[in-house]
């Protein structure tokens, strides 16, 4: 049976929320070793709420940790905040992972079906499953949205992300839009260096060259 522990996470935050909001954003090199930041929000409509969510711990820095340590990535921060400008409480984690397929095992991840394989040539294939949220409760799941973002260290031969910001590949749902799940897929063909593509240090080459030239020219 598989362990939907964010999911039950997050439905916590639901029962006591008029919007929830939950963003991963990871950075994902050649050799699959990578970074990620989660990030989810809520709205506090009443003081109340406050109260009853910090018994639940789901703000609670301690808690977190408990919940996201473990042996197969690196918990590298846990920060929890409030913002009076919008009433709203915030939770960020920060984790460094040796291989995005070993997050599979953990406890968190359980459900994520992490996939980083080889294709034909030198290309490499990414998929995630994004598992179906079912808040119950009468809540109206439009209200609420999840985005993956993944910044990819390699030349994007194809993807079905909703948008595209140069190497960064952005998925955005609202809960009723997930449905039964939806599969995030990335073919690319691996940058040679972890994060910064050949053609950047060609072009730094290529202006050193010129001022080398340029102070010659000059002193003679």
């Amino acid at each position: 049976m598989k362990n939907y522990t964010i999911s039950i996470f997050f439905l916590l935050i639901i029962i006591f929320s008029g919007c929830l909001n939950y963003e991963q954003k990871t950075k994902l090199y050649p050799d699959g070793s990578g970074i990620m930041q989660i990030n989810y929000w809520m709205t506090l409509k009443e003081k109340t709420d406050l109260e009853i969510i910090e018994k639940i711990g789901i703000f609670n820095p301690d808690s977190i940790t408990k919940e996201f340590s473990s042996e197969y990535f690196d918990l590298n921060e846990v920060e929890v905040y409030s913002d009076s400008s919008d009433s709203t409480i915030h939770a960020v984690i920060n984790i460094s992972f040796p291989n995005i397929d070993s997050l599979n095992k953990s406890k968190i991840f359980s459900s994520s079906q992490f996939k980083l394989s080889d294709e034909i040539g030198d290309l490499k294939r990414f998929t995630q499953f994004i598992a179906p949220y079912t808040t119950g409760f009468g809540f109206n799941e439009e209200k609420f949205r999840v985005t993956y973002s993944y910044t990819i260290s390699g030349d994007i031969i194809y993807h079905n992300a909703i948008r595209r910001n140069d190497q960064t590949l952005i998925w955005d749902y609202t809960l009723d839009e997930i449905g039964s799940g939806k599969k995030i897929e990335v073919v690319f063909k691996p940058f040679k260096l972890k994060e910064t593509p050949y053609w950047v240090y060609i072009l730094s080459g290529f202006v050193l060259l010129i001022v080398f030239v340029y102070l010659v020219s000059k002193r003679k």
